[in-house]
């Protein structure tokens, strides 16, 4: 995997749940991964989307993700072409939807609260090489725990579905 270098964006909250990720009045509205994007965190601040460039990073508190289960509040973000999420956790349902759609999800509390500390952290540059766990940024180095295992390989094929996909056909 390479390098992925962006801008940040905070959003400086805890427990920010799937319906103010991807407001659920949208949830049975067939949409691209695309559509999707243009209505990622409106209900946090109207037209959030147009904040977000290619590559760029979602950086936010604890318990990211919370709430229901929904897969499009992991779909918007790969609708925009984030770079990903850092937080300082994530639910676990969300976590394992990000790792099934390939978005890349990244916990570390020591970066979060560096961001959160400095006055103006919001359009920062950031680099992420996720395949040797190393977040760059302000002249700083953090370290964090990379993919590994079955949810690389499915991370690493580009989700579940190709990762289950290629697992078929080489029965």
């Amino acid at each position: 995997m390479e390098k992925i270098k962006g801008k940040i964006h905070i959003v400086k909250e805890n427990d920010v749940n799937t319906d103010l990720i991807y407001a659920g009045k949208y949830t049975y509205e067939i949409l691209t991964p695309e559509e999707m994007g243009k209505k990622t965190l409106e209900d946090f601040e109207k037209d959030y989307y147009k904040k977000l460039n290619v590559n760029d990073f979602i950086v936010s508190g604890t318990n990211f993700g919370c709430g229901s289960s929904r897969e499009q509040a992991v779909t918007c973000f790969k609708g925009l072409k984030s770079g990903g999420i850092i937080a300082k956790s994530f639910s676990r349902l969300y976590f394992r939807n990000a790792v099934n759609k390939a978005l890349l999800v990244i916990e570390q509390r020591e970066f979060v609260d560096y961001i959160f500390s400095k006055e103006n952290g919001e359009n920062l540059d950031i680099e992420v090489d996720a395949e040797n766990g190393v977040i760059l940024c302000d002249g700083k180095s953090f370290k964090f725990a990379p993919l590994s295992g079955q949810a690389k390989e499915i991370f690493d094929a580009g989700g579940l579905a190709e990762y289950t996909k290629r697992k078929l056909a080489a029965m």
